[in-house]
C-alpha cells in the first residue's frame, strides 16, 4: 500500500481507525520500518506536540504519504514508537523492538491457547499498543481480524465468528448495558484500568469469559493475564511496594529521552512501572499508581479501591477519588461525583454509610465534589491530575 520505505524511516500514521489500518500496518512491518501510530481525535496542537518530540521520517495522512524534512530515523529493529497515555503528565514515546512485539504476540496467544485461524475484534484505537497489538496478531500469526471505526456495542454482534476481544472497563460496561451476548468470545480481554469487583461479576453472570490484564505501554501491552506473568515475563515488587517488569517484551527506551530512559530501569534493566501492588493467593494485585496514593491520618489509601466501593452506589453515574490537602489529617479522601440523577445527587454521609462495609473507616471520603463529567484520557483512565484541588 505503501511507497518504497526504508528500514530506517519512522512512519507517523494519521488515518482514522477502520480495515486501512490492517494494510498500513503490514506494509511497514514488511519494510521493516518502525510505526508511530498518531490518535487522529488529538487537536492540531496535540499532534504537533507528538511530531514534534517523536521527529518521524514520514507522514500517512488521508491525503497522502509525506516524507519530512528534518525527520530522525529510528534504529534498525525498532518496529513502534509509542506514546504513552500521559495520564502523570506530557506523553512520552516509548520505542518497541521487532524482537518484543512478536514475543508480546506470541506469548498472550500461547495463554490464551489461541489459534492462528481464530478470528480477533479490533474495537480500541490503533493509536494505543492495546489496539496495535491486535492487528499485529493478522500480520504475524495470519489471523482473521476486524477493525472497527469506533466503539459500537452494537456492531459487536455483526461480528458472529470472533472469538477474542481486548476492551478497557467502559466498553464492558457499555456492552453489558447493552445487553449485548458476549458468551461467543472465547476471552474477552480487559485492560488499561482497574477492573471492579462488581463489573467482574456482571460480565461473568452474563456468560462472558474475562481475562483480566496488567502491563504497559513500555511493556508492549499487558504482560500479566488473570494475575499470572506471560512465557517471560518476570514481575517482583520493590522493597518500596513498586510493581518492576523484566523480560523480552520491555521497550528499549523512550525516543530521543535518555534521561527518562534512565530514570526508567533500574541498575539491573528492571523496568519501573510506578504503579504499587503485591503478590497474594490470586497472583499479582494491583493496588493503583504510587503518585496517586492519599496518605490520611497515617495511613495510606488507594483511590481505585474507594472507587469501587463507591461505584456501585445507585446514585452514582460515575465517580473518581483523589487526596486534598487537610490540616489535620494530612490529605483527605475526597469523591468527585457525577449523579446518576442530578437533581438527587448522593450526600457525603449516604456515600460514606454506603461504603462502610466495604471499607475501613479511614478509607472512607471525608468530602464529595459534585462534577458534569471527569476528565479521561481517550483510553478511558481517570486523569487525577486534573481533578480540581
Amino acid at each position: 500500500m505503501l511507497p518504497r520505505l526504508a528500514p530506517d524511516d519512522l512512519v507517523a500514521v494519521l488515518l482514522a481507525p477502520g480495515p486501512v489500518w490492517r494494510d498500513v500496518v503490514r506494509s511497514v512491518w514488511e519494510s521493516a520500518a518502525a510505526l508511530l501510530p498518531v490518535d487522529h481525535r488529538l487537536s492540531p496542537p496535540e499532534r504537533e506536540a507528538l511530531l514534534a518530540r517523536a521527529r518521524p521520517t514520514v507522514v500517512v495522512d488521508d491525503e497522502g504519504v509525506w516524507r519530512i524534512e528534518g525527520g530522525l530515523p529510528a534504529e534498525p529493529d525498532i518496529a513502534l514508537a509509542v506514546a504513552t497515555s500521559g495520564t502523570g503528565g506530557e506523553p512520552k514515546v516509548a520505542e518497541l523492538t521487532r524482537s518484543a512485539v512478536t514475543a508480546a504476540v506470541e506469548a498472550s496467544a500461547a495463554a490464551l491457547g489461541a489459534e492462528p485461524s481464530e478470528g480477533w475484534l479490533c474495537c480500541l484505537p490503533p493509536a494505543h499498543v492495546g489496539g496495535l497489538l491486535v492487528i499485529l496478531r493478522a500480520v504475524l500469526l495470519g489471523s482473521p481480524v476486524a477493525v472497527h471505526a469506533r466503539f459500537d456495542p452494537r456492531a459487536f454482534e455483526a461480528e458472529p465468528d470472533l472469538a477474542f476481544v481486548s476492551v478497557v472497563p467502559t466498553m464492558l460496561a457499555r456492552l453489558l448495558d447493552a445487553r449485548v451476548d458476549l458468551r461467543r468470545f472465547r476471552a474477552i480481554l480487559v485492560g488499561g484500568a482497574a477492573l471492579s469487583e462488581d463489573l467482574a461479576a456482571r460480565a461473568a453472570g452474563a456468560g462472558a469469559r474475562l481475562v483480566p490484564t496488567y502491563g504497559l505501554t513500555e511493556s508492549c501491552g499487558g504482560v500479566v493475564y488473570d494475575g499470572e506473568p506471560l512465557t517471560g515475563t518476570e514481575v517482583r515488587i520493590g522493597d518500596d511496594g513498586e510493581i518492576v517488569l523484566r523480560g523480552p517484551t520491555v521497550m528499549r527506551g523512550y525516543r530521543l529521552d535518555p534521561a527518562a530512559t534512565t530514570a526508567a530501569f533500574d541498575a539491573e534493566r528492571w523496568l519501573r512501572t510506578g504503579d504499587a501492588g503485591s503478590f497474594d493467593g490470586g497472583g499479582l494485585h494491583v493496588d493503583g499508581r504510587i503518585d496517586e496514593a492519599i496518605l490520611t491520618g497515617g495511613e495510606r489509601v488507594w483511590p481505585t479501591e474507594v472507587e469501587a466501593a463507591l461505584r456501585p452506589h445507585p446514585g452514582v453515574g460515575d465517580v473518581a477519588v483523589a487526596g486534598r490537602p487537610d490540616h489535620e489529617w494530612g490529605e483527605r479522601v475526597v469523591a468527585f461525583i457525577v449523579p446518576a440523577d442530578p437533581n438527587r445527587p448522593p450526600g457525603i454521609e449516604d456515600l460514606r454509610g454506603f461504603a462502610a462495609g466495604r471499607l475501613a473507616g479511614y478509607k472512607g471520603p471525608r468530602e464529595v465534589v459534585l462534577v458534569d463529567r471527569l476528565p479521561r484520557t481517550r483510553s478511558g483512565k481517570v486523569m487525577r491530575r486534573l481533578l480540581e484541588k
